[in-house]
């Protein structure tokens, strides 16, 4: 079989600080990420949907621990504008971080629906596919030929493609499709250094599928309940996740599966 080319980034001297790009980092799960990266010493390029103002405390902050930040709107599930986003961002690299290429791209926007497998609109199936499948696809495509040699790409999947809760499974459905393509980019992508995993995070307290995990009380204790470590998981953790992979000691891992869910469900 004839391999296709791979984009290969022009060489270039190491950059003082590594770079990520991080979709949804204006809140909750990429918002910690961003955070905690910051502070190893990474310079972060963040996107949001809507919430401009988030986005901005975001840069806020992680400019206040000394690194640099930016901050760009972005609809993953609108596919056809990632062309332009591909084609316009070396040049807001360059004016923000003065280099044109990243180091990480840790794809982890998304959105949930509650919706029984009878119930499940064609409507919400489109959603899920569009922001949790085609969206990482298509966006990771457009943006692989801006990876150095030896980046790393980090999609961010769901425990939920190990244990099963009613109402979740289109949702589920398409992490369990993030996790497989997963392991064929590590492959294709191999032959330039580029290691990719993905993190399956477990029930987290954020405001993701209208907070529910953070804000019912019984839900979260039945969560912390069914967790070995006893409680439900933060944000931070998985910040913390986030940074631990990206790290060069984590190198030699590629291709894998990681659950941060502190033991739910064993």
């Amino acid at each position: 079989m004839t391999m296709p080319a791979l984009h290969a980034t022009p060489s270039a001297a190491p950059a003082a600080h590594p770079l990520a790009f991080i979709t949804g980092g204006s809140r909750g799960l990429g918002r910690a990420a961003a955070l905690h990266l910051a502070r190893a010493g990474w310079d972060i390029a963040l996107t949001y949907q809507s919430r401009e103002d988030l986005a901005q405390e975001v840069v806020a902050e992680i400019r206040t621990l000394g690194r640099s930040a930016l901050a760009l709107p972005l609809d993953t599930a609108r596919t056809a504008t990632f062309p332009a986003l591909a084609a316009a961002l070396p040049a807001q690299l360059r004016d923000t971080f003065g280099r044109e290429c990243l180091d990480a791209l840790v794809n982890n926007a998304g959105t949930g629906i509650d919706a029984a497998f009878l119930e499940t609109t064609e409507a919400q199936f489109d959603q899920m596919m569009d922001v949790h499948l085609k969206g990482v696809f298509f966006l990771t495509q457009a943006l692989v030929p801006l990876l150095a040699d030896g980046a790393r790409i980090l999609n961010v999947s769901s425990g939920l493609t190990r244990f099963s809760f009613p109402g979740r499974a289109a949702y589920a459905m398409m992490k369990g499709g993030i996790e497989v393509l997963t392991r064929y980019l590590a492959k294709e992508l191999g032959p330039r250094g580029i290691r990719v995993n993905v993190l399956a995070p477990g029930a987290i307290a954020t405001d993701f599928g209208g907070g529910v995990v953070r804000d019912d009380p019984e839900v979260h204790a039945a969560v912390a309940n069914h967790t070995a470590l006893g409680r439900v998981g933060e944000a931070d953790d998985i910040g913390g996740a986030v940074a631990a992979l990206l790290a060069p000691g984590s190198a030699w891992i590629n291709g894998q599966r990681i659950e941060a869910s502190g033991g739910m469900l064993l």
